[in-house]
């Protein structure tokens, strides 16, 4: 409990007192935000603003975890560092797709397909890595079954060594793919997606630290040993979790309304990444529906706008995608969007993690 609160508390510091340093070195390294000639007009305003943000979010993270980890003495362990492996893998391909942008100096920076390469090689590259290193008790980090709240009876890994293996990469590249790009999707008005993102991992610091007090191999009672979880590390992902939670909340104090810098592509790509991380480590893939059910909404508004236009040869449903330009131009000030968003996201963060309980207490 230590470990988890100095690691949160570590990292929501470093990134309250070190973003302004940081907001001035990349103004003088002209990494400036490039918006869409397309946009909302009143978002050209914020041309220029620095950009690429999620480097202080890592580093702010990883300050928080290790720092934490040196103070307290507690083990580091393969999950956790899974997890941060995840978020700076696909920290790194946001980064060069922002630094193209910068470079280029328009809003385009890496192809679509480029972009959705570098996530599958950093998934694929996590996903070998997961299913192995097992515990005493041979449990590894990740394993090949689908999840809910546990893992459902489908073991991907059972279909064969070849196939069994290629099924579980795809899946785990699915929810890491389909995850980091809903976060990036968010990631349209001030301080949107960090907001979001605060719900949604703090979400697993609960999850996480339940899974700790009922694992199966910790103290849990006798009576109760059918309700147990066997996932591996769950304090550390509670850890981690927190660390990412706290570099966020000190980040969103500058990437609020006005904002003074952005998240970019480093960031949004980073936290889709711990998101999903997290969410398969848990054993809780599924779940994500809910607890990212605000990223499932934004991205599910493209998805239905581009198929709707192409179906009717250029009629819309929105005014614009992703849903949250839509009521900006219907005349809802950007900060009435942000904060009706943060408050479906939360609500649906809170019927995940009810979901998540709920399933503990009716288990028999």
């Amino acid at each position: 409990m230590v470990a988890l609160l100095t690691a949160g508390g570590l990292s929501l510091a470093f990134s309250l007192f070190l973003t302004p340093l940081f907001v001035r070195l990349f103004k003088r390294l002209q990494w400036g935000q490039f918006i869409r000639d397309d946009g909302p007009q009143s978002h050209h305003t914020k041309r220029g603003t620095a950009t690429m943000g999620g480097i202080v979010v890592i580093l702010g993270t990883l300050f928080g975890y290790f720092t934490a980890m040196l103070i307290t003495g507690d083990r580091i362990t393969v999950s956790a560092l899974l997890v941060l492996f995840m978020m700076v893998g696909l920290g790194i391909v946001g980064f060069i797709d922002d630094f193209l942008k910068t470079r280029k100096q328009q809003s385009l920076g890496l192809g679509g397909w480029a972009k959705v390469l570098g996530q599958v090689i950093v998934a694929a590259a996590w996903g070998l890595v997961a299913i192995n290193f097992p515990n005493s008790h041979g449990a590894t980090p990740a394993s090949g079954a689908i999840s809910l709240t546990r893992d459902l009876p489908i073991n991907l890994l059972l279909a064969g060594p070849i196939i069994g293996l290629v099924l579980y990469l795809l899946w785990t590249s699915a929810i890491v793919v389909a995850t980091s790009n809903g976060v990036n999707v968010t990631d349209g008005l001030d301080g949107l997606a960090t907001g979001a993102s605060i719900l949604a991992i703090g979400s697993y610091v609960i999850i996480g630290f339940w899974q700790y007090n009922q694992s199966c191999w910790g103290n849990v009672a006798d009576e109760a040993m059918f309700k147990c979880y066997d996932v591996r590390d769950p304090l550390d992902l509670a850890i981690v979790a927190a660390a990412i939670s706290g570099s966020l909340i000190g980040f969103l104090w500058w990437n609020t309304s006005p904002a003074q810098i952005f998240l970019g592509d480093t960031g949004s790509l980073a936290l889709g990444g711990a998101v999903a991380a997290l969410a398969i480590l848990t054993r809780t893939e599924l779940l994500l529906v809910l607890i990212g059910g605000l990223f499932v909404i934004e991205t599910g508004s493209v998805i239905v706008q581009r198929a709707y236009f192409k179906l009717t040869r250029g009629r819309r449903i929105f005014r614009m995608s992703p849903i949250h330009h839509h009521f900006e131009l219907k005349g809802w000030a950007e900060v009435t969007v942000v904060v009706r968003f943060w408050i479906i996201g939360g609500l649906l963060v809170a019927a995940g993690v009810g979901t998540f309980y709920l399933e503990w207490i009716v288990r028999q």
